[in-house]
C-alpha cells in the first residue's frame, strides 16, 4: 500500500506545487491588504453592496475583524478554488487509469485491489493537506500577520474544517467514478453538486424557511474563516465521517469491478436498446434473404 501511495503523490507532485504555490501566493497577496482593509470606513464601504449580497457572503459584515477577513477573502472561495483540485483528483484516483487501459496491467503486479485503492485514497488525502499547508504558509510567514493577532495555531485551525469538506466531495467524486460509466460524469456531477450547495447556503441566509432543508448539506457544517474563534468538534468529525462511509462504498465497489482494458463504461440501457432493434430488424434480414 505504501509502495503504491508514494507513485501516486510521485503523480500529483506536479498540482500539489502549482496549486500550493498559487494559494500561497494569494495568500500573501490577502496578507498585505488586511491593515489597509481594517483601517477603512467600513460602514461607508458596506453602504455601496446591496444587503442581498452582504448577507449570502456572511463574512463580509465583519471584514474588519480576522475571522471576517479569512472568511470572506479565502476560505470561504477556497471550497470551490480547490474544491475543483479535489474533485478532478478524487474522479481520476482510478478510473483514469482504467479508461487509458492500464489499470489491468499494474492489477498484474502483485499488489491487491485493496492496497492499490487505500493507497491511492490515501494521496488523495495527503495530496489536499499539503496544498492547504502551503496556502496556509503565505498568512502565516510574513511580518504582516501580526496584525491580524492570531497565533500560528490559530491560523491553522480553519485548514482542518477545510480539508474535511474537501475531502468530502473528492470522496464523493471518487464512490461516483466506481458507480457511473465514466470518470468525466462522476466529476460533472461532484462538481454541479457543490456548487449548487454553495449557492444553496447563501440563499438559506437570505430566507430562512430554506434553513431546514440546507441542514441536511454538507456545507452548512462547514466553519470557514470562523474556525479560529473554536472548532465545532462535532462537525467536524461528522463531515470526516461521512468521507470514511463513501471511501469504504467506493472500495467494496471497486472490489466487485469488472476491470474494462480501456475506454468508457456505458449506460445498460444503452445495450437494452440495440438488442431490443436487432431483434426487431431480423425478421426483415430473413424476408430479404428468402427473396
Amino acid at each position: 500500500m505504501f509502495t503504491e501511495l508514494r507513485f501516486a503523490l510521485g503523480r500529483l507532485r506536479g498540482r500539489i506545487l502549482g496549486w500550493g504555490i498559487g494559494l500561497g501566493l494569494y495568500s500573501l497577496w490577502m496578507i498585505w491588504l488586511y491593515e489597509d482593509v481594517a483601517q477603512m470606513d467600513l460602514e461607508g464601504y458596506l453602504e455601496a453592496f446591496p444587503r442581498e449580497m452582504m448577507v449570502f457572503f456572511g463574512g463580509i459584515m465583519e471584514l474588519a475583524s480576522p475571522a471576517g477577513f479569512l472568511d470572506t477573502y479565502y476560505f470561504s472561495l477556497m471550497t470551490l478554488i480547490i474544491g475543483i483540485l479535489a474533485i478532478g483528483v478524487g474522479a481520476g484516483l482510478l478510473v483514469n487509469d482504467e479508461e487509458a487501459g492500464i489499470l489491468d496491467l499494474v492489477l498484474a503486479h502483485p499488489i491487491g485491489r485493496t492496497a492499490l485503492f487505500w493507497g491511492r485514497y490515501l494521496s488523495l488525502v495527503l495530496c489536499l493537506a499539503i496544498v492547504l499547508v502551503i496556502g496556509q504558509l503565505g498568512w502565516i510567514l510574513p511580518p504582516q500577520s501580526a496584525a491580524m493577532e492570531l497565533t500560528w495555531v490559530e491560523f491553522m485551525m480553519p485548514v482542518l474544517p477545510l480539508l474535511a469538506v474537501l475531502l468530502l466531495f473528492g470522496t464523493l467524486a471518487l464512490f461516483l467514478s466506481t458507480a457511473l460509466p465514466s470518470g468525466r460524469l462522476a466529476s460533472a456531477v461532484s462538481g454541479g453538486l457543490l456548487v449548487g450547495n454553495y449557492l444553496f447556503v447563501g440563499l438559506a441566509r437570505l430566507d430562512e424557511g430554506l434553513e431546514p432543508l440546507v441542514r441536511l448539506t454538507p456545507l452548512h457544517y462547514y466553519q470557514g474563516g470562523w474556525a479560529v474563534r473554536g472548532l465545532e468538534w462535532g462537525w467536524l468529525a461528522g463531515l470526516l465521517a461521512a468521507s470514511v462511509v463513501m471511501a469504504l462504498g467506493a472500495w467494496g465497489l471497486f472490489l466487485r469491478r469488472d476491470i474494462r482494458v480501456g475506454g468508457e463504461h456505458e449506460w445498460g440501457l444503452g445495450r437494452s436498446v440495440r438488442r431490443l432493434l436487432g431483434r426487431t430488424h431480423r425478421p426483415e434480414r430473413a424476408a430479404v434473404q428468402e427473396s
